[in-house]
């Protein structure tokens, strides 16, 4: 049985699990870069401007791909939703953003990051993205762990004589009846912590974060790949906007980045530096 408060009371105002799981991906993922960039020997005042447009593309990122991939009706229907964490529709009320989808959100990120690699730090988009895929995978699981205290994205049934049988009493009125079902959440979240293990020993014991492109590579051909399974053992996030041969929507979406992602690793090759070329010259 999964059946948790909704958050922390502060006085008059919750904090919702979710919104606190959000903090410690940022949070977490803060302090892991700054790691990262005295390893690497590269000038600290270039970590808050990644950190802005970080936020900025996966926050507006999510909620876009959301919309846009499962729930596109909200752009008629309640416009200002899709853009701010407030509904206008019966009234004006804050509500927060409770749709945001993964996919959206990297697509923005690698927008933003060609931003910051190009105008701000100066360096092969591929090393930042080497080095962002780190944080994401771990960012990742706790995002996934909110939707776990939230009872969202729930799996679908499951035997109830099952190990991971779970019994969801929070979960959307649209599964009805509340039945054993798969934590489909955690599946995800202990997938990118071991991705995220994975790919910090490659980083720190390796070379290859010299050959810039192999590490993000890497990361996009295991993170969608662990999405493309879990969504095996997921109910359905909304009307499915795309679907073919029996795969959804996150399934098919997922498809192209793990092309990419061996294509990118393939590529790298070229993009071979030494360690002193590594860091960022003043």
């Amino acid at each position: 049985m999964w059946d948790p408060t909704s958050g922390i009371q502060l006085g008059p105002v919750t904090l919702h699990f979710y919104s606190l799981m959000f903090i410690f991906a940022f949070g977490f993922g803060y302090i892991l870069m700054t790691k990262i960039f005295k390893i690497d020997n590269v000038n600290q005042k270039y970590l808050e401007p990644l950190f802005t447009w970080t936020l900025i593309g996966t926050i507006l990122g999510a909620r876009m791909g959301h919309v846009i991939f499962y729930q596109p009706e909200l752009f008629k229907e309640d416009f200002w939703s899709v853009f701010l964490p407030i509904s206008t529709k019966n009234g004006l009320k804050f509500t927060g953003f409770s749709g945001l989808a993964s996919h959206g959100a990297t697509i923005a990120l690698i927008f933003t990051t060609l931003y910051y690699s190009f105008k701000i730090i100066k360096k092969n988009p591929f090393w930042v993205y080497d080095r962002l895929g780190i944080v994401v995978a771990l960012g990742g699981a706790f995002v996934r762990m909110g939707n776990f205290f939230n009872s969202e994205i729930i799996g679908k049934p499951a035997d109830p004589n099952s190990p991971f049988a779970l019994l969801f009493p929070q979960q959307s009125r649209e599964y009805g009846v509340t039945i054993p079902r798969f934590p489909s959440q955690l599946f995800e979240a202990v997938g990118y912590v071991l991705l995220f293990i994975l790919l910090w020993i490659l980083y720190r014991k390796t070379n290859k974060k010299y050959q810039q492109g192999w590490l993000f590579g890497l990361f996009f051909i295991i993170l969608w790949a662990i999405r493309f399974f879990v969504e095996f053992l997921k109910e359905p996030q909304g009307d499915e906007f795309i679907s073919f041969a029996g795969l959804n929507t996150g399934q098919i979406l997922s498809i192209p980045f793990m092309i990419a992602g061996v294509i990118i690793m393939i590529y790298s090759k070229k993009f071979k530096i030494t360690e002193a070329e590594n860091a960022k010259p003043e």
